[in-house]
């Protein structure tokens, strides 16, 4: 008598195979069925769309968060670029990084927290659009594991590079976004051709225009944004991108520990947070 044999949709590229094989025929990889590869996580945060959109909501949640750690209407100014901004002390709380927090109180989990706080209106808009250009393009030729890894990574090893040149207080989701530039900068290089070059050209045009206003505007954090896109390389360059490696499981293993360790460490920001703003 034949048995029946389970399909599945592959966890990394969606195809219908059997749920016994032990690489994917499409993606090559490897036990697709396997709880380790194929399980909530995997299945549904990491998603393309999905997970972008959970990216920018954390970080509308985190700016309303710290808005309403504020005294009563002093996020209100009639100047566009204090506009509905929270005041440091709520940011303090809520994860802000630099040398104050890291070395003065030891909380070395802000430099990952402060990936998710912004100072203003105009601050978290022009990142979330930055963010909503770039990850789509990086999740495409990187896989959205990778793309997350490197989100995460660039951040904290941007703030930290930022301390390091003794940065006291800093903030903002740029670090992350320069390292999915710092990336792409990679990707567009070592691909070469035609696309390869366009990609390489409009990412250089991104990074000239970012350092022009990083000079421009005071209190940018050009070290977060160097590190960043310096971090954005190194990681494009050990993860490898789609068309000479696929994704793989273990891609998906580390992505779903950033996003646990993300989730725990912005819980503890804000129960801290809350705990301190409100005894």
């Amino acid at each position: 008598m034949n048995q029946k044999r389970k399909s599945i949709l592959c966890p990394n590229c969606g195809k219908l195979i059997s749920a016994d094989e032990l690489r994917c025929p499409y993606c090559d990889i490897r036990r697709p069925g396997s709880w380790r590869t194929n399980n909530f996580l995997t299945r549904g945060l990491l998603h393309t769309d999905q997970l972008i959109k959970m990216i920018i909501y954390v970080n509308i949640g985190m700016f309303v968060i710290s808005l309403l750690f504020n005294p009563l209407l002093t996020s209100f100014s009639l100047n566009p670029l204090s506009f509905l901004s929270p005041d440091n002390k709520s940011l303090l709380l809520l994860g802000a990084t630099g040398t104050f927090p890291v070395d003065k109180l030891d909380r070395w989990w802000t430099l990952l927290s402060a990936n998710y706080l912004h100072g203003g209106i105009l601050h978290i808009l022009f990142n979330m659009f930055a963010f909503k250009q770039l990850a789509p393009l990086v999740a495409r030729e990187f896989g959205i594991s990778r793309m997350f890894i490197i989100y995460t990574a660039a951040g904290v090893i941007g703030f930290w590079i930022s301390c390091l040149f003794n940065v006291l207080f800093t903030i903002g989701a740029s670090a992350s976004i320069c390292g999915l530039i710092g990336a792409m900068l990679f990707y567009g290089k070592s691909r070469g051709g035609v696309y390869g070059q366009a990609i390489y050209r409009q990412v250089v045009g991104w990074i000239i225009g970012l350092f022009l206003f990083g000079f421009i505007i005071p209190g940018i954090n050009n070290w977060g944004h160097g590190g960043g896109i310096l971090a954005g390389i190194l990681f494009g360059f050990i993860l490898g991108y789609q068309e000479k490696k696929p994704e793989r499981s273990v891609h998906k293993t580390i992505a779903v520990t950033c996003i646990i360790v993300t989730v725990a460490v912005l819980g503890w920001a804000i129960a801290s947070g809350i705990y301190y703003r409100f005894q």
